[in-house]
């Protein structure tokens, strides 16, 4: 089963017991390198921003629930 996993990194074996999954087998996926993703974010601004496109500004943390719910709260 290893080698099977070697060999295709896009295989999974699942065990079973009792026909209940109770473990799996499939290689290691790389993770990305810290802070990957925040350049990313921070380069795609620039290039907007490069577009000419802008969006408004707005203090997120002082407004936080209107940001998560909208300015009616969670409506139930």
């Amino acid at each position: 089963m290893i080698r099977q996993v070697r060999k295709d990194a896009g295989t999974r074996i699942q065990i079973t017991v009792h026909d209940d999954v109770v473990a799996e087998l499939r290689a290691v996926q790389a993770e990305p390198e810290p802070g990957v993703a925040a350049r990313r974010l921070l380069e795609l601004r620039r290039r907007l921003a490069r577009k000419g496109v802008t969006g408004r500004r707005s203090d997120v943390s002082s407004h936080v629930k209107e940001h998560l719910y909208g300015s009616k709260g969670i409506v139930r």
